[in-house]
């Protein structure tokens, strides 16, 4: 019997999907620079990270951003118009807090740097973004990719990310964002890359 392939069509996620989302992100950032800062224990990582992302996505990104998913990826992004609403209330801070332990003042003060270094222009923010590694290859991170600038394209507005993995820049550089800024989170964290991407079309 043929094995069924993994759809990467993006869908809408929704409350339901939070389980899945948190578990498909935690892996999918389980190398990431900046996560393994904020949450060093090896052996706790994947299942305190499935549980950031969920706390993330259903308080935050879920209530005021454009959130969709593939059966093995996710991707989080805030138009401009909600951008001063998606932020974290104090019951969401409150579990962050609890998440992070001892390393809570390390991530607000890196919440803080980034935020000096967001552009004022009007853009989409893409929050988060990450695929299953068993899923590479796919096409699953770049479907959603695809789906949010066109979004953004449709308004004629330039998009903006973070990203702290080196490896990840190629592919972000492929859809159309360049290095904007380079800056090294407090405390000793790692280097953290702001990209910009004009709409298409634009000069």
């Amino acid at each position: 019997m043929a094995r069924m392939a993994i759809t990467n069509m993006p869908r809408t996620a929704t409350v339901d999907d939070a389980p899945q989302i948190g578990r498909t992100l935690a892996r999918a950032f389980d190398d990431d620079p900046m996560m393994r800062w904020f949450f060093p224990d090896d052996d706790a990582r994947e299942a305190v990270l499935a549980r950031y992302f969920a706390t993330i996505f259903t308080r935050q990104y879920g209530r005021h951003g454009v959130c969709e998913h593939t059966q093995a990826a996710a991707a989080f992004w805030v138009p401009p118009e909600a951008q001063a609403k998606a932020v974290p209330d104090a019951e969401t801070i409150q579990e962050l807090l609890d998440l992070l332990g001892d390393r809570a003042p390390l991530f607000s003060d890196a919440v803080e740097t980034a935020a000096k270094h967001t552009p004022e222009e009007p853009h989409w923010y893409l929050a988060v973004i990450g695929a299953d590694p068993a899923a590479q290859g796919q096409g699953h991170g770049a479907a959603l990719l695809r789906s949010g600038l066109a979004k953004a394209d449709a308004a004629g507005l330039p998009a903006y990310l973070e990203s702290s993995k080196p490896s990840n820049l190629p592919f972000y550089e492929h859809f159309g964002f360049s290095v904007r800024e380079e800056l090294r989170l407090p405390g000793g964290g790692p280097v953290l890359w702001g990209m910009w991407r004009r709409p298409a079309g634009s000069p």
